[in-house]
């Protein structure tokens, strides 16, 4: 299925489409992007036929989902665009169904995967040392990214970017999602706005803060490797972490509260 077609953009990439339109903002080369990865916005409508709502009226609101994450997308940070739009799409998708007052039951197959995903990320972040990609999930369960993507949606394990949210607690590691972070049970936390806050909130850290919260939230680092990178002691990681997500915290509620 296509909305959009333009020959002339059929000898770039995605990424060089995606470096293109991230200088000129032309509507053209967005198009031509939302056009090749459209295939995204009707697998995943498709899976939402049968709860209520027209497929047509789901896949609208699925292409324009696309066409946000197009312009939201950043190439520079090294993610798969898809691993980006899913959620986007998925939560877009879920949001019209609340609108319209239609709850969204989880299939019994994705709430089965979920169950592995958290299984198997923890035995490969032991083998691996590190946080495992969707892919390697994907890859290890012998299914898509996608359906890793939306099961890991569906349960809200975890963040839009990463797998597995970090926070040292005591003498290990244990694993704390932005919700629980957080400490509300917002089910529209994956959603657009809220994404949107945590970009926010990193912008306002400082480079040392930054590279903390990134290494830890996003790259599975543990808090030496990190203090060893930045040539500090694990005990001031420590701090300044715990000063981080307690700033978090404090300033997520202030956006509930208005």
């Amino acid at each position: 299925m296509e909305l959009f077609k333009d020959e002339k953009y059929s000898d770039l990439s995605t990424r060089e489409l995606f470096d293109a339109y991230e200088k000129d903002k032309c509507r053209e080369i967005r198009n031509e992007i939302v056009n090749r990865n459209l295939y995204i916005a009707e697998l995943l409508a498709k899976k939402y036929v049968g709860r209520g709502i027209e497929f047509e009226d789901i896949f609208q609101v699925a292409s324009l989902a696309l066409i946000l994450a197009v312009e939201r997308f950043d190439v520079s940070k090294g993610f798969e665009f898809s691993s980006f739009a899913t959620p986007t799409i998925i939560g877009e998708i879920k949001r019209h169904f609340r609108d319209k007052g239609w709850a969204i039951k989880v299939p019994r197959k994705t709430q089965e995967l979920s169950m592995k995903i958290n299984e198997t990320r923890n035995k490969l972040e032991q083998e691996m040392g590190s946080v495992p990609k969707v892919e390697d999930i994907a890859n290890y369960l012998n299914c898509t990214s996608e359906e890793v993507m939306e099961a890991i949606e569906a349960s809200q394990l975890f963040s839009i970017r990463s797998l597995d949210l970090l926070k040292e607690n005591k003498d290990r590691d244990s694993e704390m999602s932005f919700i629980e972070i957080l400490g509300k049970e917002d089910e529209n936390f994956s959603n657009i706005e809220n994404r949107d806050f945590i970009e926010r909130f990193i912008e306002k850290l400082n480079d040392v803060e930054k590279k903390i919260l990134i290494g830890r939230f996003y790259k599975g680092k543990t808090q030496v490797v990190i203090a060893r990178e930045l040539d500090l002691s694990q005990m001031t990681i420590s701090r300044i972490e715990k000063k981080i997500l307690s700033k978090l915290k404090e300033d997520y509620k202030k956006t509930v509260d208005l």
